[in-house]
């Protein structure tokens, strides 16, 4: 474990690093593309293919091996920072984040299936609690290179400088990562094995839900769009289940270990809590530099005390497990907390305090990143040792899910609210339409308003991030609801 921790671990890193590269680089892609409004796509791209694959990755794994699946996911993730770092229009950037998302998923995923294999259950916190060591050292490193790239050299070397990291990644885990094949059954007898059908329902039917929430956000809520693409959400999410329940052989979320009440719990309180913090990751760095004028590296840079609590907040979840063998009473302590501390967070924004924002974000994240760690184990300890690789798989699922669905329902109200604040504030009609126009397409045009009108505005994205902090408090208040559901279980299941 010890050659194979750091061998894996260079892909946890660059997935952390390439998270809150972005975070911190989006107003300034936004206004160089002259696409603020559409900056929360740069995520849902990406999050919209990490979603679909990372459960199929559970079930790849079991075919192909965890170490292939592992190197084909570090080849994609190049190739889509390769395309991200050239992209000249938003739509091939998100085209690009998409490959990403793809590659992304598996280094995610593999990973912590490998884990799983590797360690005793009641000890499975403390290692994933070093692997969030990894990731708590790329998200805090991440932000302010993130902001300093985009200040200096510009926001495309938060892509291209991830390429060559991969393929150090590929390269430790090819040597290192020593494991036995699966089976020796022919390539194409693997390939009919891959739920290639529920896969695709997947990924239409959150296209779908993405597509209606962002043409709400930016078109209007009664547009034709919106009505139709909202409407085939639902019904192409029963039929994904109706796939994987009725129709295909080898489904990557089977609906026995879906729908199991003790596995159901910890998925919702990944979804909800996961919607929450994304949301508050991705909108409180942009509140920084409309609302308090901040650059791209300050308001990186504030995020890294976050990053660090919620790293030291999985090693204690890890370690509590491992003394008491029990994890239910400390899931709900960690959940409560992210709920409670996104009250004074939205206070802070309020009231534009910086350290009560800071302080917020530290809170919430000690919340997050022990809630994480502690569901992880509470689903491992309900499942049966067979499922796990698809178990984790699909808790992947859930929290994709919630990441996608949290940054783009937060966005769709925070534009909202915009639209109506800077519709009321602004006394010419034509001229608000303009300014609003602008200003949900740049940040620098703020910059260029009269001081008066330029109040007004950041005035207007202030209430507008309440409005999504609203929002984001309502899903952390059902993740923290949904952990007392939650079943205490024995951690003896991979004791020998």
């Amino acid at each position: 474990m010890h050659l194979i921790l750091p061998a894996v671990g260079i892909g946890v890193y660059m997935v952390a690093i390439d998270q809150l590269l972005t975070v911190a680089t989006y107003a300034k892609i936004g206004n160089e593309l002259n696409a603020l409004n559409n900056t929360s796509w740069i995520a849902t791209a990406y999050f919209l293919t990490l979603t679909s694959f990372q459960p199929l990755y559970g079930k790849l794994s079991d075919i192909f091996g965890r170490k292939p699946c592992l190197l084909f996911a570090y080849t994609i993730f190049a190739v889509g920072c390769l395309g991200c770092g050239l992209a000249q229009s938003m739509v091939q950037l998100c085209a690009a984040r998409a490959v990403a998302g793809v590659g992304g998923g598996g280094m995610n995923a593999v990973v912590s299936i490998l884990l799983s294999d590797l360690v005793p259950l009641r000890e499975r916190g403390m290692w994933q609690g070093c692997i969030n060591i990894l990731w708590a050292a790329g998200t805090s490193t991440g932000a302010p290179l993130g902001g300093l790239l985009a200040d200096s050299v510009g926001w495309r070397w938060s892509f291209l400088g991830q390429v060559p990291l991969c393929f150090v990644a590929f390269v430790a885990v090819y040597f290192v990562l020593d494991l036995p094949p699966v089976s020796h059954d022919h390539w194409l007898t693997k390939v009919r094995q891959i739920d290639f059908l529920g896969a695709f329902t997947l990924v239409i039917a959150v296209v779908a839900l993405l597509a209606g929430l962002d043409s709400g956000s930016n078109l209007g809520w009664s547009h034709i769009i919106t009505i139709v693409a909202l409407s085939l959400a639902p019904v192409l999410f029963g039929l994904f289940l109706f796939v994987e329940m009725k129709v295909a052989s080898n489904p990557f979320a089977p609906g026995h270990i879906i729908f199991d009440r003790s596995l159901f719990a910890c998925y919702l309180v990944n979804f909800f809590g996961v919607a929450g913090q994304m949301a508050i990751l991705f909108f409180i760095p942009l509140f920084f530099q409309a609302v308090q004028g901040l650059t791209a590296t300050q308001s990186g840079a504030l995020l890294v005390p976050g990053m660090i609590a919620g790293v030291i907040a999985s090693l204690l979840g890890g370690w509590i497990i491992k003394r008491t063998e029990k994890f239910y009473a400390i899931t709900v302590s960690a959940y409560a907390l992210l709920f409670v501390a996104a009250l004074p967070l939205g206070l802070s924004v309020w009231f534009r305090s910086t350290t009560g924002e800071v302080i917020g974000l530290v809170a919430t994240s000690l919340g997050a990143g022990c809630g994480i760690t502690t569901t992880l184990v509470g689903l491992l300890a309900n499942a049966a040792v067979e499922d796990t690789a698809v178990v984790v798989a699909c808790s992947y699922l859930f929290r994709s899910l919630g990441s996608s669905i949290g940054i783009s329902t937060g966005s769709a109200v925070l534009q909202q609210v915009l639209r109506t604040q800077l519709a009321s504030r602004l006394p010419n009609g034509d001229e608000a339409r303009e300014i609003e126009e602008n200003v949900r397409q740049s940040l620098d045009y703020i910059k260029e308003l009269p001081p008066h009108l330029a109040a007004q505005v950041r005035s207007s994205y202030q209430v507008a991030t309440l409005g999504a902090m609203a929002l984001i408090t309502i899903y952390l208040g059902v993740s923290f609801l949904t952990a007392f559901w939650i079943k205490e279980r024995p951690l003896k299941r991979y004791e020998v």
